[in-house]
């Protein structure tokens, strides 16, 4: 099953990627249409990926919590997967600004909510000593496979002209495009997942679930490992996805050209492929908390390096060293988490861990959105989230305190 789950991210980073990547350009030109600024549009996009992230967090922690139940996660997490799938095949058929973040909210929270059910998998799919790697080996796949559909899609939008295809008809076949890859990459875990982990099933479902929760959530303070970590990771972890989600539209914002920010961002994906692996290795030989410290800091540098940013030479250094860490820090602590709590509860407790920015960034976004609009500078914005990255790497180093 190990192979079948790393495949899921194959697929579902499709998505992420043009939500990184085109998503953002194909709202820009029907914003400027609509008369927006540049400054209003990177508001908006942030506004909308923080309401995803409000909305998942309401839901997810009840859902995960439901799905803990034997043959619940299952057919929850395929709901989820195929509400992303609809959604991202129809937001290249909206002309309006208003509509298209509307179907970018919904599909996002399709996105959001299967990785719950995905994350809490892992105890399900391979053993405790392997979770590092099996983990690492997720998300690397995951940004190289990425990179298939996202590489055709992008043929067609530059190339499309030469062909009679128009600009937005080539957005709407790379939306298209990255479904149906998702789609497809997700039928294998849907055929051999077995869930070995649950709670039993128990008359009233719903109503059990919510007291399960309110249980959980009620005595996690005195889980001091996990609710310290949880702590962290909602500091450090909203920045790492606040970088994901608005760097095409930081950059596009600032001005630069939108050719070379794809071209950078698919470097950050070939990037991130070897560095996550490596990460893996090194999980082998060295304890998880010093690589995800050492990953916390290096985008405390990246986030300082954020307010110089002012040319593309500068984006492609960002990029680079964005992907050299992404992996690293995404992999371990999934994989860190999924160690310090009760495999049976893992729906439950990774509903959680999402609330705290799996899904989306809700405060990276809304700092960014709203600095940048009380200084009129991006660059403030995005360099903001230096406090983030290090509120959450001395957190994290107090959480590990309590594991060992």
């Amino acid at each position: 099953m190990e192979k079948a789950w790393i495949l899921y991210d194959v697929g579902n980073s499709a998505f992420i990627l043009l939500v990184s990547t085109l998503l953002p350009i194909y709202f820009n030109a029907i914003a400027q249409q609509a008369g927006i600024s540049s400054t209003d549009y990177l508001a908006y996009w942030g506004y909308a990926t923080s309401a995803v992230t409000i909305i998942v967090a309401l839901l997810g922690p009840v859902l995960g919590t439901i799905t803990d139940f034997q043959g619940f996660k299952k057919p929850v997490f395929m709901i989820s997967m195929l509400i992303g799938v609809a959604g991202c095949m129809f937001l290249g058929f909206t002309s309006s600004w208003i509509v298209f973040l509307a179907v970018y909210v919904i599909a996002k929270c399709g996105y959001s909510s299967s990785l719950i059910f995905y994350d809490a998998m892992l105890s399900d799919v391979t053993s405790s000593d392997r979770m590092d790697e099996v983990s690492s080996r997720g998300f690397a796949f995951g940004y190289i496979g990425s990179c298939i559909p996202f590489v055709i899609g992008l043929f067609v939008v530059l190339s499309g002209s030469r062909f009679g295809i128009g600009q937005m008809a080539a957005m709407t076949f790379a939306f298209v495009l990255s479904a149906l890859w998702w789609l497809a990459s997700t039928i294998p875990l849907l055929v051999s997942y077995k869930q070995t982990h649950y709670v039993g099933v128990q008359r009233q479902i719903v109503r059990s679930s919510f007291r399960r929760l309110a249980d959980t959530m009620k005595n996690i303070k005195q889980e001091k490992a996990v609710f310290v970590f949880l702590l962290a990771f909602f500091c450090y972890i909203d920045g790492v996805y606040t970088i994901i989600d608005m760097a095409t539209a930081y950059g596009t914002a600032l001005g630069l050209d939108t050719t070379g920010l794809l071209l950078a961002l698919l470097l950050t994906q070939i990037t991130a492929f070897p560095s996550t692996l490596i990460f893996g290795r090194l999980s082998g030989r060295y304890p998880a908390k010093r690589l995800i410290s050492i990953c916390i800091a290096a985008y405390t540098f990246i986030s300082v390096f954020a307010f110089t940013l002012d040319s593309q030479p500068k984006f492609w250094i960002l990029a680079v060293c964005v992907g050299m860490f992404q992996g690293g820090v995404q992999a371990l602590s999934r994989s860190h988490f999924a160690k310090i709590i009760p495999p049976e509860k893992s729906g439950e407790y990774f509903g959680i861990f999402d609330i705290c920015g799996k899904g989306a960034s809700f405060l990276g976004t809304m700092l960014v959105s709203v600095t940048s609009q009380l200084t009129n500078n991006i660059n403030y914005g995005v360099g903001s989230l230096i406090v983030l990255f290090i509120l959450g790497f001395f957190l994290f180093q107090k959480s590990c305190k309590y594991v060992e």
